[in-house]
């Protein structure tokens, strides 16, 4: 019990963070900023810690208020989680930093953190509960908190795109509590490995295959898969720079693909129908994303579609259910936060210096905003799959998955889609960066310090570990937390057995 007492803490500590910064934030200038660096900081350091803890003891609970499961909620952690907590909150600390200097422009910045400790909160609880209906009901903490963050700015394409998503969002959560009650109805009980375990003993039936088709279009929608993405392109590039960094960063992984990973695999069981239908979804999301984001000129929206495209990469990998297939998913998943984020503080700090997103209006900037044109590189490169960076090693690892599973056609459309995108971020580099630079933009002027400390960790986590993925990928280490993750997965639903005998 003393072990699993740190679980909890990842809802706890940034809710307090919320309501500390809106009650006493707004009294006190530059409050906010210190306390958002310092909740951010603690909940990054307590992931950590939650890795070793899990690498120590395997996998631990906690029961809310000393009721134990499947009559009291639960909160687990084992691989999977660790993995989620260190990639969303590693994200939110950086985006913290950058969003000191960043969020300047914008009034009420105790207003700004209130909502964005409300959404981290959400998105924690989503990952760490083990409970079914809890992690519906954290996954709404966190939409409704991005749908009021989408439309902070308040012109009227922020509000017109905070509608559109907060109306697809909603149906989105009303496809997931279907799903709920109908599995509850099966199974009477809300405690997932309670439920898997029933689900393993009962088999498949009409009821199982219909909660998983709500559950596929309802977490399908939170992930941005194609043919669910129509509120994307419209939400990532409305925001300001930080949240559209944390929506195409973290919040799509935590509510759609860990959602969906953790049900397929933990709790109904992951058959070949399911396998096929996650597999398609995810390359036809890849190559829909690529093809749009490939004629865009707004670089937020090629970012925006960028990030359907390569979402695509992740569900591809997950539903290939090989061993292989799973840890290059998961490893893009990560990588994908990484670079993403990146790419989005990129765009925001170009933003921030010339007031334009617009490619054709730009170019030459390198000359003004050395930083920013470097570390937009590295992104550009990860992204693209170019060697040392990291996505080179998570499409590689995906792509021999694809080829050691005989699925031919899609591992020739996943390098298809890594032609794609190489043009899309060259053709970024070509008109933001080089060539001569514009009489107009002669007096711009290099971001901030505090943006620029963030964009360079980012940049700096996608060489490093590019190299150290490089030397794990060619001596077989099999020891890292990705691993870990992928176990877990592969577990498949014997985990709800394993979780079930730690609570007893």
């Amino acid at each position: 019990m003393m072990k699993g007492s740190i679980i909890p803490l990842f809802v706890a500590i940034p809710l307090a963070g919320a309501f500390l910064t809106s009650f006493i934030g707004k009294k006190i200038e530059k409050l906010p900023d210190g306390l958002g660096l310092f909740t951010s900081f603690i909940l990054f350091v307590l992931s950590l810690s939650a890795v070793r803890l899990y690498n120590i003891h395997g996998i631990l609970t906690y029961s809310v208020g000393g009721w134990r499961p499947p009559v009291g909620i639960g909160m687990v952690l084992d691989g999977l989680t660790a993995f989620m907590l260190v990639t969303v909150n590693f994200v939110a600390f950086c985006i913290v930093i950058y969003s000191i200097n960043y969020m300047k422009k914008f009034t009420s910045k105790w207003k700004f953190y209130t909502l964005f400790f409300l959404m981290l909160a959400g998105m924690n609880g989503v990952i760490i509960t083990g409970d079914i209906f809890n992690l519906f009901v954290f996954l709404e903490i966190a939409s409704v908190a991005s749908y009021a963050l989408v439309a902070f700015g308040t012109e009227r394409h922020e509000l017109e795109a905070a509608f559109k998503y907060a109306v697809m969002g909603t149906v989105g959560s009303l496809f997931i509590l279907l799903g709920i009650a109908f599995l509850y109805g099966y199974t009477s009980t809300l405690n997932m490995a309670d439920m898997g375990n029933i689900l393993a003993t009962n088999g498949i039936n009409n009821i199982v295959l219909m909660v998983s088709v709500l559950f596929l279009m309802g977490f399908g929608l939170k992930a941005a898969l194609v043919p669910f993405h129509a509120w994307l392109p419209d939400a990532h590039p409305s925001a300001p720079a930080p949240i559209s960094a944390m929506l195409s960063g973290v919040l799509i992984k935590s509510l759609g693909i860990y959602a969906i990973c953790r049900i397929f695999y933990n709790v109904i069981g992951i058959n070949p129908v399911m396998s096929s239908m996650l597999m398609f979804l995810g390359t036809l999301s890849m190559v829909i994303g690529g093809l749009l984001a490939l004629r865009q000129w707004d670089l937020k929206r090629l970012l925006a579609y960028s990030s359907i495209s390569q979402v695509g990469y992740i569900i591809l990998g997950i539903g290939l259910g090989t061993p292989l297939g799973i840890l290059g998913g998961l490893f893009h998943l990560f990588n994908h936060s990484v670079f993403k984020s990146l790419l989005f503080l990129n765009s925001g700090a170009i933003e921030y210096s010339t007031g334009t997103r617009d490619l054709r209006e730009m170019g030459g900037l390198a000359q003004r905003m050395p930083v920013t044109s470097t570390t937009g590189f590295v992104g550009a490169m990860s992204i693209a799959g170019i060697p040392p960076f990291s996505g080179f090693w998570s499409k590689l690892i995906i792509i021999i998955a694809a080829v050691q599973a005989g699925r031919y056609g899609y591992a020739f459309l996943a390098v298809l889609v890594t032609i794609l995108t190489l043009a899309m971020y060259m053709k970024v580099i070509k008109y933001a960066f080089l060539g001569n630079l514009q009489e107009k933009w002669n007096k711009v002027k290099e971001i901030p310090f505090f943006m620029k400390l963030s964009m360079g960790i980012l940049a700096f986590v996608c060489l490093v570990v590019g190299l150290v993925a490089g030397m794990a990928f060619l001596t077989g280490m099999d020891q890292t937390f990705i691993h870990r993750a992928s176990e877990t997965l592969l577990e498949g639903t014997r985990y709800a057995g394993i979780v079930l005998k730690e609570i007893k």
